[in-house]
């Protein structure tokens, strides 16, 4: 990266833990650009930053956030990996999400449909190489000009089957989530993680239905509950109530439903949501949607 981009802000934004994004010009293409600095105190730190790089090493594919160039560099006894990443101008799918709710109103079932099915193709990309995003959210999906929803924030992925064979395993699993998974967003099962149980890609599924919850009514079903001081933890293990609307189709509310499970063997695979929302969109246009 050194020396083909100059920086154009005066501060940075804050990420989760110790990183930074700034926005930079290339000196040679004059594109705009967003710079990530995580800033990396010890090995482990390194080790995390570089474990993100090669997530993004895994794909190209249009609904996964791309990375440009990266490179480590020394300050004095620390570190700061830089990662090149594209800069999209619209942002989040959260802001555009709350810039609705400010306006009282929400997001229609077919621009739901839509940015849903992007979402689903880079989750089912990522769950084909065996891995699991494990930090879905709305804040963690941006919207390119033709509002393609894009997955960023690779950091805490791992591979989707992790097998737990006893207590200490267990409370491992459970400290590495409390840690790397948004606690308003993070599935049942991995705040209370059991011995001799499989943790599978279907923790993504119960994010993706928190993040349909959010484009649907405004805000993640547990957001409140987290704001309140309430415990998350508690209000997971029971199954989520459906708000009814009148707003969304009565399938729209079902395949909700179908992402809350509070079971991970009850929830669907990421190629059935695919299935289902197809149908929707047929629906939506008026096509046969008559399945074999």
């Amino acid at each position: 990266i050194g020396g083909s981009c100059s920086c154009l802000t005066h501060a940075s934004l804050p990420l989760r833990g110790f990183s930074y994004v700034d926005l930079v010009e290339g000196l040679q293409d004059g594109r705009f650009y967003a710079l990530k600095r995580i800033l990396c105190h010890d090995k482990e730190d390194r080790r995390e930053a570089l474990h993100e790089v090669e997530m993004h090493g895994l794909f190209e594919h249009p609904n996964i956030l791309r990375l440009e160039a990266h490179c480590m560099v020394e300050k004095g006894p620390k570190h700061e990996a830089w990662l090149l990443l594209p800069f999209l101008r619209r942002g989040t799918l959260w802001s555009e999400v709350e810039a609705l709710r400010d306006k009282g109103t929400f997001l229609p079932e077919e621009r739901i449909v839509l940015i849903l099915l992007g979402i689903c193709r880079g989750l089912e990309a990522i769950h084909a190489k065996g891995y699991a995003h494990r930090d879905l959210k709305p804040t963690n999906v941006l919207l390119d000009d033709e509002e393609q929803p894009v997955l960023m924030d690779l950091g805490s992925m791992n591979q989707a089957h992790i097998e737990v064979k006893d207590s200490r395993e267990a409370m491992a699993l459970q400290d590495w989530a409390a840690q790397r998974c948004t606690i308003s967003y993070r599935a049942p099962e991995l705040f209370t993680v059991e011995r001799d149980c499989v943790i599978d890609e279907r923790t993504d599924i119960w994010s993706l239905g928190c993040v349909l919850y959010c484009m649907m009514f405004g805000e993640g079903p547990y957001d409140l509950i987290f704001q309140k001081g309430d415990s998350v933890a508690l209000a997971v293990q029971n199954q989520l109530r459906v708000p009814t609307s009148g707003r969304y189709s009565t399938a729209m509310e079902h395949l909700l439903s179908s992402m809350m499970a509070v079971k991970p063997q009850d929830r669907p695979h990421v190629s059935y949501i695919l299935d289902q929302l197809e149908g929707l969109q047929a629906a939506s246009s008026g096509q046969d949607t008559t399945r074999i």
